[in-house]
């Protein structure tokens, strides 16, 4: 069924090389060289879009073109997002445009909370966004801020870590991501719960999970 929601593992097996998932959505960085061929390109994505009746988010920059996928009428990535992605990674072959994967990646900020509604009510509040279905986050629907991501944890007083950031990025870059953070100062905390995610903290404590869609429902 094309409503039917996917999960990252699930695309990554779709064989779509140029789009990696990102929570409810597959997106997919291209390398145009030059803004008249991002605009080429952004014309030809449209047609396609209005042809099939699904369309994406499109920001065009002067060397690039970042494209988001998702459904929104069933809140995620279903296979309508996939054959999308095929049709456009095809338009990108014919433009000779080639995807840079390792620039897709997508900052969530996680507040440690015993409370999770009440700082939910807070933050959908202060940021001016419609905190939607999800009972555990606050989410900015156009992508702009970074979603706000509430863990449960016990009571306790400051000055223990409340927040700490989870970076999405393509399972690929784990590897080198990880080398780099270490060999600038970082310490790896724990790699247990690896694919899914890697705990890594600053030199001074400060806590980053590098996260995958890897074994994730979205």
């Amino acid at each position: 069924m094309t409503d039917e929601l996917l999960s990252g593992d699930q695309v990554e097996a779709m064989g779509v090389d140029d789009w990696r998932s990102m929570y409810g959505a597959i997106e997919a960085w291209f390398a145009t060289g030059d803004f008249a061929t991002g605009l080429r390109f952004v014309d030809a994505i449209g047609a396609v879009a209005e042809e099939v009746g699904h369309h994406p988010d499109v920001r065009l920059t002067y060397e690039a073109v970042h494209v988001l996928l998702t459904s929104h009428d069933v809140g995620g990535k279903t296979r309508r997002d996939v054959d999308l992605a095929r049709r456009i990674s095809a338009l990108a072959a014919d433009l000779g445009v080639r995807a840079t994967p390792g620039r897709v990646q997508r900052l969530e900020l996680a507040l440690d909370t015993w409370d999770v509604p009440a700082m939910r009510r807070f933050w959908s509040a202060v940021m001016g966004i419609d905190p939607g279905d999800i009972d555990d986050e606050v989410r900015d629907p156009t992508g702009v801020n970074p979603t706000i991501w509430f863990q449960e944890t016990d009571e306790h007083p400051e000055p223990r870590q409340r927040f700490h950031l989870d970076l999405r990025i393509p399972p690929e870059d784990v590897e080198p991501r990880l080398g780099a953070a270490l060999a600038a100062g970082g310490t790896l905390v724990s790699d247990a719960e690896a694919p899914r995610f890697w705990v890594v903290s600053d030199p001074q404590g400060n806590k980053v999970c590098l996260c995958t869609h890897r074994t994730r429902q979205h």
